[in-house]
């Protein structure tokens, strides 16, 4: 564990289209909780979390029932247009509080992961001292084979080495300095982010791979929902063992 304990920002401000549903992804019910709030339930009350911030969008109606049913309270700030808009505005919020030092760690991690073990998250304060300044996440080795779509997008024009490919996850840390000013300047030259470590990529640095565990899964489609679920009964029936 560090020897100070790291902010958490969780940008929630997504509407996730793909899942075809009336609420966005983050507050759909999973075994008796919205998704958001099993991902929150992955970082509150852990020694090793300083406090988290939620990045919701300005016209969420979901979000004020959910923080009503936290039993500790998180810090929320209103998001942006795009995923890396709205964490950039959850750094810049950070960097505005009383007693918390741009040099801190902070965890960025989407709001649609509910099922990051106490494992990964050990995994990541482990290494956030010595990678603080490069940057880290969590990822995992590609293991199947795979295929660039040519100009139609539906049928295979070759097939890429998957040598040295990694599958990224959240969490993702950073200092909160390094990664605000990353992630603002990637934004002012249009790059595309599509994760912290991109931006982090586009200043220069490295980040650390660290690999996690399958069962870290993005809640994207419908199918995933059931999925989540099934790993989320199957960790509470290891724990009650």
């Amino acid at each position: 564990m560090p020897s100070s304990r790291v902010w958490v920002v969780i940008p929630a401000a997504g509407i996730g289209t793909r899942m075809q549903t009336a609420c966005p992804k983050q507050y759909l019910e999973l075994q008796g909780q919205t998704v958001l709030e099993h991902t929150l339930d992955c970082f509150l009350g852990h020694p090793g979390i300083q406090g988290i911030v939620v990045v919701v969008s300005p016209d969420d109606g979901w979000w004020p029932q959910v923080r009503a049913r936290l039993v500790q309270p998180v810090m929320t700030v209103t998001g942006g247009a795009e995923r890396a808009d709205s964490v950039l505005r959850g750094l810049a919020f950070l960097l505005q509080q009383p007693g918390v030092s741009p040099d801190q760690v902070v965890l960025v991690h989407d709001a649609a992961r509910p099922c990051l073990s106490a494992a990964d998250l050990a995994l990541m304060l482990s290494a956030a001292e010595s990678c603080a300044d490069c940057g880290a996440l969590l990822a995992l080795p590609v293991q199947d084979t795979m295929k660039r779509a040519g100009a139609d997008g539906r049928h295979v024009a070759c097939t890429e080495s998957r040598e040295r490919l990694w599958h990224a996850q959240t969490p993702q840390l950073a200092r909160l300095r390094v990664l605000h000013a990353a992630l603002q300047q990637a934004l002012q030259n249009g790059l595309a982010v599509t994760d912290e470590a991109s931006a982090l990529e586009q200043a220069g640095l490295h980040p650390r791979l660290l690999e996690g565990r399958a069962a870290n899964i993005k809640i994207t489609r419908p199918a995933d929902l059931e999925l989540a679920g099934f790993l989320l009964r199957r960790r509470l029936a290891e724990e009650e063992e």
